[in-house]
């Protein structure tokens, strides 16, 4: 936090009169909203990881190159882990659909016109974006590969699908997804620049409704029909077919000037990239949801089988098995993931503070490790605490592409969530460290410690130690410290107000 108000001192060649922590996106990146003397702001930003701080980096100033609408970097660390960038203002186009959204989908002329912009300026970023870009400076790779669709979809067999009680036949189940991450990778699909989260939060709206794009830091190279599928079929958005027809008729247009679109070959192979994105996410929501207890990704869950029941309704999958096993799961009698007392969010002990209404005390820190330099010293002076080996599960660090990533990052993220021991792991933690925090904020303790260790203190460690941190202020808004010991990385958790 010193050194990015150092860096605005340096542009601004004066010290920040306010300084405003502003909500953070799904990555681990920090955003602060900085204002001058003058009253003009910026926005500062904080990043965990260098590799994907300098893919924002390369990516913005390449894309303005070109006059896309993205935000103008102002100033960056010599390391690149801190910069500066312009103030977009705080209305994303999530927050200007709230209306249609909250109505079922009933969007008005206001909202619609705002969407029909938007979905045209896609194609501006993926091809004109695309002209002339170093793939190389992609993070965490150059390109949507076949290793890449099959993350995706043993994430959604992982941690959507074996949470269910739906019968499947694995080598089946196996052969459809071998057959669809094919399909999906076909050099016969035109690509570009694939933003990979392109979705209505992902962007911002000046003050005359003109939109501009943000969290392009995991894109790369891929299949224009991904970002086409990811913004149309978002689950909470609940467009109408009408609706979706319309800006799918308003982006094939905006795509013609770049490349030929012949209308039946491309919708034939949108409908492909919209069950992969709907699998997608339920993975995501899946994780999220059924296993980290987030209510907002639990509440996704309902609208994304909505999407997914339509998609069969329209016409066969090319996938068999995959028709079947989805079949069951939207029309399964018992709705195994609709049954509240299985997918409420847990609420906090009513003991999580004292009878005067004030936080607990406690303060609970968290490492990540490497055993080869020791267990981490309990500095409070207490002793005692958890230390978890992580060694029994797989290691993505023994394979080339994961060796310089952490597990902050996506790759390994999904590497680890795929394979699913680390889930199974966790699990377990969770419940003895749930256990523990009760009874010492019930007692009124002040300090807790649990750590993580692993061969490097790079990969599972610190994917281990990062989501119990969350978990547990999530859970019981208490004060917690995170430290990622090899890497440098240390993060505070606030306690939470009552």
């Amino acid at each position: 936090m010193e050194s990015l108000l150092l860096l605005y001192k340096e542009y601004a060649r004066e010290e920040a009169a306010r300084c405003e922590a502003l909500t953070g996106s799904g990555s681990n990146r920090r955003y602060y909203r900085l204002t001058g003397s003058d009253g003009h702001t910026l926005i500062g930003v904080v990043g965990t990881s260098r590799e994907e701080n300098h893919a924002f980096l390369y990516l913005a100033r390449h894309f303005a190159g070109k006059g896309l609408p993205v935000p103008k970097v102002l100033a960056t660390s010599h390391d690149e882990m801190r910069y500066l960038q312009d103030d977009l203002g705080s209305r994303s186009l999530f927050d200007a659909l709230k209306h249609g959204r909250e109505a079922g989908g009933q969007y008005n002329d206001e909202e619609r016109e705002l969407l029909r912009r938007t979905i045209r300026l896609l194609p501006q970023i993926q091809m004109r974006g695309n002209e002339g870009l170093d793939y190389a400076q992609c993070y965490p790779q150059a390109e949507m590969d076949r290793t890449n669709v099959m993350f995706d979809l043993n994430y959604f067999k992982y941690c959507f699908l074996k949470t269910t009680d739906i019968d499947f036949h694995e080598m089946r189940l196996e052969a459809d997804f071998q057959q669809m991450a094919d399909d999906l990778t076909s050099e016969a699909t035109p690509k570009g620049f694939l933003y990979r989260d392109f979705q209505a939060r992902n962007v911002m709206l000046d003050d005359r409704g003109n939109p501009h794009f943000i969290d392009f830091q995991g894109g790369r190279r891929g299949p224009v029909h991904y970002d086409v599928a990811s913004f149309l079929w978002q689950a909470s958005a609940r467009y109408p077919a009408e609706l979706r027809e319309e800006l799918l008729a308003e982006y094939m247009d905006a795509l013609r000037p770049f490349t030929e679109v012949d209308e039946q070959t491309f919708r034939r192979r949108l409908r492909l990239f919209v069950l992969f994105r709907l699998l997608q996410v339920l993975g995501a929501y899946g994780f999220r949801g059924r296993f980290e207890r987030k209510q907002h990704f639990i509440d996704s869950i309902p609208p994304a089988l909505d999407n997914v029941r339509s998609l069969l309704a329209e016409a066969p999958i090319p996938y068999p098995h995959l028709a079947e096993v989805l079949d069951s799961l939207v029309n399964h009698p018992t709705k195994p993931l609709k049954d509240p007392k299985d997918l409420k969010a847990p609420k906090a002990p009513k003991d999580i503070k004292d009878p005067k209404g004030t936080p607990s005390p406690l303060t609970v820190r968290v490492f990540s490790f490497s055993y080869k330099r020791g267990i981490p010293e309990d500095e409070s002076g207490n002793g005692g605490g958890y230390v978890f080996d992580c060694r029994s599960t797989h290691n993505p660090g023994r394979y080339e592409p994961y060796k310089q990533l952490t597990g902050l990052d996506e790759a390994v993220i999904r590497f680890l969530e795929d394979d699913g021991e680390i889930l199974t792991f966790l699990q377990s933690v969770y419940r003895l460290a749930d256990a523990h925090v009760e009874r010492y904020i019930e007692r009124g303790f002040t300090s807790l410690m649990f750590s993580f260790g692993c061969t490097g203190g790079q990969h599972r460690s610190v994917y281990s130690a990062q989501h119990l941190a969350e978990h547990l202020h999530q859970k019981y808004g208490i004060r917690v410290e995170l430290c990622h010991r090899e890497q440098g990385i240390r993060q505070t958790f606030p306690p939470l107000r009552p």
